[in-house]
């Protein structure tokens, strides 16, 4: 039954990142829909985001607010579209940003069990759970499900459970593997 599970991708951490270094980028579009007890309705932004190996990465916003995470060469940078057109925005929100990069450019290079912070497992149905080992990060994250998509290298849906009624969960759709993405996107805002 566990061979079952991850059909395309695999079924062992070595068969996961074995899958996913036949990756050499990604492209997809993310719906992110933000639930919390206080809200009639999610908070729902729509965007694209673009991965290429050995590390870059791109994470565009375009509704309701457009904003733009970038991170490449160990460098990350945000950028903020106003009135003024865009701005480049610093601050210690940016350092939580370049963690949560470098974890998702983990995800898409297989590594899904290589952060020490969380015990991860797979499960059926070509999901991993991933649980924060520190009383105190389990403050912020109660857990991290990933559920892959049947097409190898592809990921359907990210679910971020901050507490049982308060969680994110971003979908990827019209996904496309392995296209030459031109490095400058990788650098700044438009």
């Amino acid at each position: 039954m566990l061979a079952l599970f991850c059909v395309g991708w695999g079924d062992s951490w070595e068969t996961l990142r074995t899958t996913a270094a036949t990756v050499t980028s990604v492209q997809a579009d993310f719906v992110q829909e933000k639930h919390l007890p206080i809200l009639a309705k999610p908070l729902v932004s729509k965007g694209v985001f673009y991965y290429q190996t050995p590390g870059a990465l791109r994470w565009e916003y375009r509704t309701p607010v457009q904003s733009i995470m970038v991170m490449h060469a160990g460098r990350t940078r945000r950028f903020v579209a106003g009135p003024s057109g865009w701005t480049e925005e610093s601050g210690p929100g940016l350092e939580a940003m370049q963690v949560v990069m470098a974890e998702i450019s983990q995800w898409l290079a297989g590594r899904f069990d290589a952060n020490p912070m969380f015990d991860a497992t797979l499960e059926p149905g070509r999901r991993i759970r991933m649980t924060p080992k520190e009383e105190a990060m389990r403050q912020v994250i109660r857990r991290i499900e990933l559920n892959l998509a049947d097409q190898p290298g592809v990921m359907q849906s990210v679910v971020i459970y901050e507490s049982e009624e308060a969680f994110t969960r971003m979908t990827f759709s019209n996904t496309v593997l392995n296209t030459k993405i031109d490095e400058a996107i990788f650098r700044s805002a438009p």
